[in-house]
């Protein structure tokens, strides 16, 4: 049987499943497919629908959009964000509700840092970091003895 280019998603769901500690008719009943549609696409040999990748993600708690790029439907370059949030979601040593606020915290950063941009450089004094020397002779800059230019 010749595979789909869909092996890279069977493997990830595969591995997702077994984090999950669920057998396959688990995850097939959670998500609402046959058993032998879930095992053939574990394998690669069908390519399933945005609408099936995104009950199986729920059944797995895992994000929809992780599933659509490993099967090639989201676009690569929302990738790293898709792969941040995945590996929060499959780290077995926090519990769901810590998983949650790590989201929400990598959202605000992320809505934060998009703002930002599209107002180009932040503004004076929105952004905490050092301030800047003012050239007034105040602070640090008023022990420094001014060496005269050598001709």
């Amino acid at each position: 049987m010749a595979s789909l280019n869909v092996g890279n998603l069977g493997e990830y769901l595969r591995e997702q499943r077994r984090q999950a500690q669920l057998s396959l008719r688990q995850l097939a009943d959670a998500a609402g497919v046959s058993n032998p549609y879930l095992s053939q696409i574990e394998r690669g040999l069908r390519k399933p629908s945005a609408d099936i990748l995104q009950q199986l993600a729920k059944a797995l708690r895992i994000s929809a959009e992780t599933l659509y790029v490993q099967a090639g439907i989201l676009d690569e370059r929302d990738r790293d964000e898709v792969e941040t949030r995945a590996v929060i979601l499959s780290d077995p040593s926090i519990n769901e509700r810590q998983k949650q606020v790590l989201l929400q915290i990598y959202d605000a950063f992320r809505r934060e840092n998009a703002l930002e941009e599209e107002d180009g450089a932040a503004t004076d004094g929105s952004a905490p970091g050092p301030d800047p020397a003012p050239g007034n002779g105040s602070g640090a800059d008023s022990d420094t003895t001014a060496v005269p230019p050598t001709n």
